[in-house]
């Protein structure tokens, strides 16, 4: 039987339906404080929610408009998967060839998707259900905040997916038939740094801290013990099954970690600044003059340090690879559709030891060849595969006349031993994006500037 939605639909449908369920469980013993349904307009109204609505709005709209720089300004900015790879070599390699089975890799594929999105839904309707107006504002700040400081990091330090570069590393996540279309269009698989999958709900917990903190109370004695003790629950498993499944590097955890605490330190100390506007208005928004010093500071600095040393610098070394392949392995690159009219083009260059062989192909013809975290090569030996020797390219380009029409770079190496190294770079129509991607960078660095200088005034005081 053919499933009938994608897995975002199937994820939207279980979110929705556990929704007060889960609420409900986690509230047993203080049904008082439960808003009922039928009065939830009313309490959106009242408690000033719209705006966490148009938060969430806000946040589709700018990681479109952010995701539409990534690939875009790439052949600007290049990658640093090679030096990841330098420090940690195959180190989750050994993690999934320990652990891999078919029931495991079909729970964490599930876990890494559904619950990742239901945290973000759920923790601030949690709250908002429960008449928690302080944390539901502080969960909504959470995940926009924390998006926002990972920017910078995600256009100018691309790094590739270890099953992207580490040979014999299976796409778990995305070689995959059901959910192959879903991660290529909503994953550009070169946003290794940070892990949000790590900093979102370790940020949440940090959250909890200091809100119980400024509560005065310990966190076993907090009312939301329960579902603090969930999101926890919920952290080790990530920090496994983002190794398992080939997708990110331990390094990039560190990152995630770091922007989590920025982020909780930031949404902790705003909240209360933002619920006084309509008592002290906007002007309540500017900060006190060395915090604002510190803000601009570290705005210029970022804007110096991508400026200077990151863009056209040494990520864009075209010698060094972005995809890696070993014996029998077939990996994959997106085209993305930025132009219905423009044609993209396209530069395969074999930066190896060992042959290759190259494939431009539509991706409706590699679907039902993805399984199992890998793709069946041998399904495609009637298309036009180039064979590239050590040194040699292959330059092509593709036209997108619909947005149904996505295109993969497909790598594969068909000899018996090492390892075969390729350099893909994809030029769009809209590559001069580099400055708006610089200026997106900046509320990231403010945000730095912000919290730091915060830190400093209070210790002061």
């Amino acid at each position: 039987m053919v499933w009938p939605i994608g897995p975002y639909e199937t994820m939207m449908v279980g979110i929705l339906s556990l929704t007060i369920p889960l609420q409900r469980l986690l509230t047993r013993d203080e049904p008082e404080m439960r808003v009922p349904l039928r009065g939830l307009a009313d309490e959106i109204k009242e408690k000033g929610y719209k705006w966490h609505i148009a938060m969430y709005a806000l946040m589709y709209l700018f990681k479109a408009f952010i995701d539409q720089h990534n690939e875009a300004i790439k052949p600007r900015v290049g990658g640093f998967t090679h030096y990841v790879h330098d420090i940690e070599g195959g180190v989750t390699l050994w993690v999934q060839e320990s652990f891999e089975n078919s029931l495991l890799t079909d729970l964490l594929s599930f876990h890494y998707l559904f619950v990742y999105l239901f945290l973000i839904w759920f923790s601030p309707m949690y709250y908002i259900l429960c008449r928690d107006e302080v944390m539901a504002d502080k969960s909504v700040l959470n995940y926009f905040v924390i998006y926002v400081l990972a920017v910078p990091f995600y256009l100018f330090f691309n790094i590739e997916v270890t099953s992207s570069f580490i040979p014999g590393m299976k796409a778990l996540l995305y070689h995959n038939e059901w959910n192959l279309f879903f991660f290529t269009e909503v994953d550009p698989l070169d946003n290794g740094i940070p892990s949000l999958h790590v900093g979102i709900p370790i940020g949440l917990l940090i959250i909890n801290r200091l809100h119980v903190r400024e509560l005065g109370i310990k966190i076993s004695e907090w009312r939301h013990r329960e579902f603090d003790l969930f999101i926890a629950a919920n952290v080790p498993i990530y920090l496994f099954s983002i190794q398992y499944l080939g997708v990110h590097w331990i390094t990039d955890l560190v990152p995630g970690l770091l922007l989590a605490i920025v982020c909780a330190l930031f949404s902790h100390m705003m909240q209360p600044i933002l619920r006084s506007i309509p008592v002290n208005g906007w002007s309540s928004l500017i900060p006190e003059k060395e915090v604002a010093i510190f803000a601009a500071a570290f705005s210029l600095l970022g804007a110096v340090v991508l400026g200077a040393f990151v863009i056209d610098g040494p990520g864009t070394d075209s010698n060094e690879p972005n995809i890696r392949v070993g014996p029998g392995d077939v990996n994959l690159d997106v085209i993305e559709i930025h132009s219905l009219w423009d044609s993209v083009e396209i530069d395969i260059h074999n930066v190896g030891s060992e042959g290759v062989e190259v494939l431009v192909i539509h991706r409706d013809e590699v679907r039902e060849h993805a399984n199992d975290g890998t793709i069946d090569w041998s399904a495609f030996t009637d298309n036009e595969i180039a064979s590239l020797g050590v040194g040699e390219s292959w330059q092509g380009e593709v036209q997108t006349p619909s947005v149904f029409d996505g295109h993969y770079v497909l790598v594969s190496h068909q000899g018996d031993s090492g390892v075969g190294e390729v350099r893909v770079t994809i030029d769009y129509v809209d590559d001069q994006l580099i400055w708006s991607a610089l200026l997106c960078s900046l509320p990231s660095f403010a945000i730095l500037g912000w919290v730091a200088g915060s830190i400093k005034v209070r210790q002061r005081k």
